[in-house]
């Protein structure tokens, strides 16, 4: 198999899963869901902002229980993965749970009479797209050489978002529909689905579960183990491994600094990501179409910004573009705190003033570029830091340091929205995590722990 075959196949896997993040995290599930709990908990009798913060509460405890799991399995299952040089197998089941996942929630309810089974299916896809990440994240450094990984990156990335865009067009255009019945070009929703229902917009999970069935076949076809394959070690064996390797943190300083900086940056990045739609259901009174063109304009930047940001990545190295990236996002996190449909940093709007929507809008555009930039440039800094042989197990640890503290962002953001009753002042404790990040991100050498680096 040709090293171009092996390249866009891994590019292909991208664009297979991504639509998992953008359509059911971010952009319509996930506001979906936050729809159906407000309304359900209003009927039993909570108020409009008590009731908004209560389901945001829900969705942060569930992704709080998920990043743990996550956390805690991936550089477990990575060392086991590395004993055996052996991939695709792990692959192919975690993409197979997150088809299972996106099939599991076209049976939501949208009165609210299953909310945990709705969370539930979510979850399992959710779970299954992250590790599946994780594997083929480590496939990397076998695609590239030196600063041309970087590159490699973030077209990565933009492949991935450009399917994220596309898919949200096709479902936005063909299935999910309005308050007036209608899609957004003003058709009936696609195979007779009842607006009354939201069938159209339950059958998001479903689309996504086929899209990464169609899209993945080129992955799974070009991009084959290309590793020794080695005897098959032990549980314990692989556990030993894991432990020298945690322990080796000692001496390999700037990894250490690394992965820690990168668990408070990338938490509030997910943050960002889980509850960017949320936020707009809950503080701006955006409904699911009006979140979903918001997704399509922050996924172009998305795929635009981490093309561009793969090619300064290969200039000047990855750590002065994830420097820049959190920078920029703190800036925004802080403007969107300051944000209310009334108002901007404590001055008062005219009634009906549009310029909430249109800050958010570019809110919304710099997340999702500048996030795809951070994602993108940090894979590429953990390459440096990965030593030969061992990249599932150091791709699963650097898994683990963005999920070891994944409960945190869930839970902070909890915390504030309940002490402040407002879910608009319940993401603030984003900005936190960013800067903390930022501050230990300073300790990180940019060539990382290996010698094959330039000096970028």
């Amino acid at each position: 198999m040709s090293d171009k075959k092996r390249i866009w196949g891994w590019f292909m896997f991208d664009w297979a899963c991504q639509p998992y993040n953008t359509l059911m995290l971010t952009f319509i599930f996930g506001p979906f869901f936050a729809t159906v709990a407000v309304d359900y908990y209003m009927s039993l009798g909570l108020g409009e902002d008590a009731a908004d913060a209560t389901a945001q509460t829900l969705w942060s405890n569930a992704l709080t229980i998920v990043g743990l799991l996550i956390g805690i399995s991936a550089p477990i299952l990575g060392a086991i993965a590395d004993s055996s040089g052996r991939r695709m197998p792990w692959i192919t089941f975690f993409t197979a749970l997150l088809i299972l996942g996106g099939f599991a929630t076209w049976f939501s309810d949208p009165n609210g009479g299953n909310l945990i089974f709705m969370l539930a299916a979510f979850c399992l896809g959710f779970i299954g797209a992250e590790l599946a990440y994780i594997f083929a994240n480590a496939q990397l450094p076998e695609l590239g050489e030196g600063d041309d990984i970087g590159a490699l990156s973030g077209s990565g990335f933009a492949t991935g978002y450009i399917g994220g865009v596309i898919s949200l067009i096709i479902v936005l255009t063909l299935f999910v529909a309005q308050g007036n019945g209608k899609t957004i070009i003003g058709l009936d929703p696609l195979f007779g689905f009842d607006p009354a229902m939201k069938e159209g917009t339950r059958f998001v999970g479903p689309f996504v579960a086929l899209w990464a069935i169609v899209f993945s076949i080129p992955y799974f076809r070009w991009m084959k183990e290309s590793g020794i394959k080695r005897a098959r070690t032990s549980f314990s064996g692989a556990m030993s491994n894991l432990k020298t390797s945690i322990v080796a943190l000692k001496t390999r300083k700037s990894q250490a600094w690394f992965l820690i900086s990168s668990m408070f940056y990338r938490d509030a990045l997910n943050g960002l990501y889980t509850f960017g739609g949320i936020y707009a259901t809950l503080v701006l009174n955006w409904n699911v179409t009006k979140i979903g063109t918001f997704g399509i304009i922050a996924a172009i930047s998305a795929a635009v910004f981490s093309w561009l940001g793969g090619k300064i990545d290969r200039r000047v190295g990855p750590k002065p573009v994830v420097f820049g990236a959190i920078t920029i996002l703190i800036a925004v996190c802080i403007v969107i705190v300051n944000l209310t449909p009334n108002s901007f940093f404590g001055s008062a709007l005219p009634q009906g003033s549009n310029l909430p929507d249109i800050i958010f809008y570019i809110c919304g555009s710099l997340i999702g570029g500048l996030g795809g930039v951070l994602q993108s440039s940090s894979r590429t800094l953990m390459v440096r830091h990965a030593r030969k042989g061992q990249e599932t197990m150091e791709f699963g640890l650097y898994g683990l340091s963005g999920r070891a503290t994944a409960f945190l962002a869930p839970l902070l953001i909890s915390i504030a929205t309940y002490a402040t009753g407002s879910a608009r002042l319940g993401v603030s404790p984003l900005i936190g995590l960013f800067i903390i990040g930022l501050i230990l991100l300073s300790f990180v050498h940019p060539k990382g722990d290996a010698n094959q680096w330039s000096d970028t």
